[in-house]
């Protein structure tokens, strides 16, 4: 399938970017994780620095980024999978789904899932949320059947504590460019096995830039039932399903 590009108010699409796609079916990972819990970081300042305005799901969405954090500003693979989500509504179909993001940013995917009916929670790093709430409000009240929270969350091996698995149930779990150079994968991947659950749906985009980026990758494909979603050239991506 091809992907239709947004209209996009400052810049034009990028035309060079290699992107995977892995959507999880169920996980089956079991064993016992370490007791870690990830460190926050704080920038100095945030800063805006100005405003996107795209446009998905018949709706026109104002997006501000900030300069200071790498979670405030847009990432590739957050445009891509809001078209495929948006172009490949039978394949998922977000109408009164509970759906769970993970380092939502700017908030793009959460507004653009909202609009297409699911029932959202966006979590990042606490450093973020003002800005991340700020654009999913603006965006989606009013327009939307059930208006999408916002939440805090660091990636860690223990979230049972402050996430019980009986507490929440969600039927996708999204994620867009959460694997880049950081020092938490180990724990990201604990996170999203960790909010899985039998039935639950991972789709997860994402720029490959380093080695690290394929060794998560098979990671990933050792702890979940994994399988072939999409493949497209156009625009030069590659749209893969584990």
């Amino acid at each position: 399938g091809s992907l239709n590009w947004p209209r996009v108010g400052c810049s034009s699409a990028p035309r060079c970017w290699k992107l995977t796609f892995v959507y999880c079916l169920i996980f089956h990972s079991t064993g016992n994780l370490k007791q870690t819990v990830v460190p926050t970081w704080f920038p100095s300042v945030i800063s805006s620095f100005g405003k996107e305005i795209y446009h998905y799901a018949g709706q026109d969405i104002v997006i501000y980024e900030s300069i200071d954090s790498f979670g405030a500003v847009m990432w590739p693979a957050a445009l891509a999978l809001c078209s495929f989500l948006e172009n490949h509504r039978e394949k998922v179909n977000l109408q009164g789904k509970k759906v769970l993001e993970l380092g939502a940013g700017t908030g793009l995917v959460t507004i653009v899932a909202s609009l297409l009916g699911a029932s959202v929670t966006a979590t990042d790093l606490p450093e973020v949320l003002s800005n991340l709430r700020a654009n999913v409000m603006r965006n989606t009240r009013g327009r939307c059947r059930q208006m999408p929270q916002v939440a805090a969350l660091s990636w860690s091996y223990n979230l049972e504590s402050t996430h019980p698995s009986s507490a929440h149930q969600y039927d996708y779990v999204l994620a867009a460019d959460v694997v880049y150079h950081h020092d938490f994968l180990d724990e990201l991947l604990a996170t999203m096995k960790h909010f899985c659950k039998p039935g639950t749906a991972v789709i997860w985009a994402n720029k490959v830039r380093l080695e690290s980026d394929l060794t998560f990758t098979e990671n990933f494909k050792k702890a979940f039932h994994t399988t072939y979603l999409l493949s497209s050239w156009k625009y030069s991506f590659n749209f893969l399903m584990f």
